[in-house]
């Protein structure tokens, strides 16, 4: 993995996570994600968060996640958020790569349409499934899954930078290096970022400077454009993120 970072949020104060948690825990939140060059998300970052502070940790401002997603082996997972279905779930590990951290991770939808997201600890060194978890994924998801199996589908790898800015209140989360593979092939986002603005209700600083720049919200899901990317699906809702895959 490449270590691209974003220039402009080294430039910010440092900020840990417990002080986040305390600062920035937006209990009630709209997420909006954004798709942009990296050297637009570095302007925004210097523009657009003016009391901002940065996820800091043992000096570094940058930090590699890989996830493993599973999915049925005809992709119940894919096709449900293809198709909007009111009930859709997603199963990944995610891995810290600076730490070496891991958790068994379940996405679903609440009754009001909200993400519920469930987690428990998973061995880093392995990319199968345990009692526990799938314990824990049977629990939660097994009316969705039924008797189909969930065997690992794509992996992703990105970097990300964190900036939080307490006057707001905001979080956003900057990715770049954005990497996908199912073990045969590999795509990614070259010279891109996902932007990721979570805040209130009302639109953020760097919501309104990103449309003044003409860049408005899209939907994007890392695993949904990994797969149709590298198995040829339609784009339904992801048609600007896969234009960009190479």
């Amino acid at each position: 993995m490449s270590t691209a970072t974003v220039p402009a949020a080294e430039a910010l104060a440092p900020i840990d996570l417990a002080e986040i948690e305390q600062v920035a825990h937006l209990q009630t939140r709209v997420d909006r994600k954004y798709l942009v060059p990296l050297e637009l998300a570095d302007q925004l970052v210097g523009e657009a968060v003016p009391h901002g502070r940065v996820l800091t940790i043992d000096g570094r401002t940058g930090f590699g996640y890989e996830s493993v997603y599973f999915d049925t082996d005809d992709l119940a997972a894919y096709r449900a958020a293809a198709g909007r279905r009111r009930h859709r779930f997603k199963v990944r590990t995610r891995t810290y790569l600076d730490s070496g951290h891991s958790v068994l991770e379940v996405k679903t939808r609440g009754s009001r349409g909200e993400t519920v997201k469930e987690r428990i600890t998973h061995d880093a060194e392995t990319t199968t499934l345990d009692r526990a978890g799938i314990a824990f994924i049977e629990e939660r998801i097994g009316d969705l899954v039924g008797d189909r199996e969930l065997v690992p589908t794509l992996t992703t790898r990105y970097r990300r930078t964190t900036v939080v800015d307490a006057a707001v209140p905001m979080r956003m989360t900057i990715d770049t290096d954005l990497r996908c593979g199912d073990g045969a092939d590999e795509v990614g986002l070259d010279g891109m970022a996902i932007v990721e603005v979570k805040s209130g209700a009302r639109a953020t600083p760097a919501d309104r400077w990103l449309w003044a720049h003409g860049v408005r919200p899209l939907a994007i899901s890392k695993y949904a454009v990994g797969v149709a990317a590298l198995r040829g699906l339609p784009g339904n809702r992801w048609r600007r993120p896969l234009s960009l895959v190479g």
